[in-house]
């Protein structure tokens, strides 16, 4: 399987009135995997957002800022959380055997990072799993070629520059500022993964701010990450 550095990305300008396409490849050493639990809502997060923000100009990082609703009782209700994104934390802490939830959380190629300030992340071990992601107009089409029994995986889009001014809750009166926002989440069910797999994505449209879309491919009985590509374009 032949692979094209990550950070390689290959944009075609076409005129305005005709569907822009790019296309990237996956390297055998996948970035980093930087998965953030956040709130509007808890007002020990604008940290870890402000930190999260810093790996914005990393190549070898993927982040991204998940963020769940369980703090939207306190009378702030979280405009990018969705029941969603909080199952998801819930059932990898069930995965791992954490046994609950809580944020800010930080995981890290799939494992807690405690100590995630001042920290640097590092990137996934080499993978034998080679992925392709090709966009034209709307559509997003991953390819993931592997000799594995089985795999998962997840597309998320992300945007970046986001502004919201708090009004209530623990973070009353704050001017909080996000990037890397899963604004779309929609996990893949497990396959067999003998040889190349085909997946595709109908984006919505752009809400005017910076978004990225991301494909990350799990191991389908730990829910770690193996492999992933951010494709901005």
């Amino acid at each position: 399987m032949n692979s094209l550095n990550s950070t390689a990305l290959f944009l075609a300008l076409v005129p305005a009135a005709a569907a822009q396409s790019c296309e990237l490849r996956s390297a055998a050493q996948p970035p980093a995997i930087v998965e953030l639990y956040t709130s509007e809502g808890c007002s020990s997060c604008p940290p870890a957002d402000r930190w999260l923000s810093t790996l914005k100009d990393r190549s070898d990082v993927i982040a991204l800022a998940f963020h769940v609703n369980y703090w939207d009782r306190l009378g702030w209700p979280d405009r990018f959380a969705t029941p969603a994104l909080t199952e998801r934390q819930h059932r990898l802490a069930q995965s791992s055997g954490a046994g609950y939830v809580y944020t800010p959380q930080v995981l890290l190629n799939g494992r807690d990072l405690r100590h995630w300030s001042g920290s640097s992340p590092t990137r996934l071990p080499t993978s034998a799993v080679a992925l392709a992601l090709k966009r034209e107009g709307q559509t997003v089409t991953a390819t993931i070629d592997a000799d594995s029994d089985r795999l998962a995986g997840y597309w998320a889009v992300l945007e970046d520059g986001h502004h919201t001014r708090v009004r209530a809750g623990e973070n009353a009166g704050q001017a909080l500022r996000h990037d890397h926002v899963v604004t779309l989440y929609q996990p893949v069910e497990a396959w067999a993964a003998r040889g190349a797999r085909q997946l595709s994505l109908t984006l919505p449209q752009a809400s005017g701010s910076a978004r990225r879309v991301v494909f990350v491919v799990t191991d389908a009985a730990s829910q770690r990450p193996l492999q992933a590509l951010a494709l901005a374009c």
